[in-house]
């Protein structure tokens, strides 16, 4: 972080993002436009939780870069999905090739920690996650062997946690909230996960961005551009 070259609103979202706080991502025009509230994933509480469930209102989802995704062996959704067209021929046919904003799908699996109940509740879901970006620091650090045990000692899944997988080169190919909160987390030193959910409005759609910056500024919170973040990142990158 220290001279990253980026615009103050970034510089001051890492910050935020170090202290624990939420910040808001807007990904572009002509892509989802929608805007995302981001907590790295490490800090998750269930007072976070409850927010992101009753300000946020889509779904709550959290990210796993490549490095987390290979050494518990994460798959996307889609990979299994077309392991099973065999057995499952329905399942060939469900293949998401026509989204209309991106090239593939994020979605890996669905966790809860084993020591939640339901799992849904926002003590549940905030353990799960907590949970998860804590194993997840452990394995950066040591053989995919242990990593992989452990992540099926102390999850379970199908859960009520969406692990959505980042791209193998990081806002290079796909430019989703997937992949700028991650990068987010990144530049700020943290466990290279975060936890993000959608904005939705009163009308059936997504928040707009002009109600979510509104939002963001009554409440003090950072709202950026994900063009602002890829720009960072590419810095970043370079160093």
């Amino acid at each position: 972080m220290r001279g990253l070259m980026a615009t103050a609103a970034v510089l001051k979202a890492l910050d935020e993002l170090k202290n624990g706080h939420i910040v808001l991502i807007y990904d572009a025009d002509g892509r989802e436009e929608e805007t995302d509230m981001v907590i790295a994933s490490e800090f998750v509480t269930p007072d976070a939780v409850r927010l992101l469930r009753k300000d946020g209102g889509g779904l709550i989802c959290t990210t796993a870069d490549t490095r987390i995704q290979g050494a518990l062996g994460l798959p996307f959704m889609t990979e299994l999905f077309q392991g099973m067209a065999d057995r499952y021929p329905v399942m060939d046919g469900l293949t998401p090739n026509d989204i209309p904003y991106d090239v593939k799908s994020a979605f890996g699996i669905t966790i809860n920690h084993r020591k939640t109940f339901t799992g849904i509740t926002d003590n549940d879901r905030a353990l799960t996650i907590s949970e998860f970006a804590k194993l997840s620091k452990s394995a950066l650090t040591t053989e995919n062997g242990w990593a992989r045990r452990q992540f099926g000692k102390e999850f379970r899944a199908p859960g009520h946690v969406h692990l959505l997988n980042t791209s193998e080169r990081i806002l290079e190919t796909r430019f989703g909230h997937t992949e700028l909160s991650t990068a987010l987390v990144i530049m700020a030193g943290l466990v290279p996960s975060a936890t993000v959910c959608e904005m939705m409005g009163d009308n059936g759609k997504a928040l707009s961005k002009a109600k979510a910056a509104a939002y963001a500024k009554r409440r003090g919170l950072v709202f950026l551009e994900g063009s602002e973040i890829v720009e960072a990142w590419r810095e970043f990158q370079r160093r």
